[in-house]
């Protein structure tokens, strides 16, 4: 993570362009985090999806905010499957929604996360991006979720 949420009471300039662009474990899905606050799970991030490129099968906790500034973003399985989010469009979804995402011909997304999502692994397992347990990592910041 690459902005950490100090404890202060001033204003916190991020300056993305002097951010390096950070792999996930999910091939061609890159971030820069602007704001990330482990307290709350509080994440903002910039995400840039290759062509072709899917964030699999995972479940959004809390409410998930999404501006699309490049490309489109599309719901690839879920109750939503085949929904587009083209560029200058935004969506948002409500806590315990769950889909896979899709960037057809790339795409690059503001994302905002009140908690990390769930996702949900062929061996049953629940992790967070980064791989970890979802329960071990994200359980206290929301013990419902």
């Amino acid at each position: 993570m690459d902005a950490v949420t100090p404890k202060t009471a001033h204003s916190h300039v991020v300056r993305p362009a002097n951010m390096e662009w950070q792999k996930t474990r999910f091939a061609g899905c890159e971030a820069k985090t602007l704001l990330f606050d482990k307290a709350t799970g509080l994440v903002t991030a910039l995400m840039r999806f290759a062509p072709g490129a899917v964030l699999p099968d995972h479940e959004h906790v809390k409410i998930e905010q999404t501006y699309v500034l490049a490309g489109k973003l599309v719901d690839r399985e879920g109750p939503d499957a085949g929904l587009t989010v083209p560029e200058g469009d935004f969506v948002w979804r409500p806590a315990g929604s769950r889909h896979s995402a899709w960037c057809p011909e790339g795409g690059l997304m503001l994302a905002i996360f009140q908690v990390p999502n769930k996702f949900f692994e062929r061996d049953g397992r629940v992790t967070d991006i980064t791989g970890g347990d979802w329960a071990e990592i994200w359980g206290a910041v929301d013990p419902a979720g």
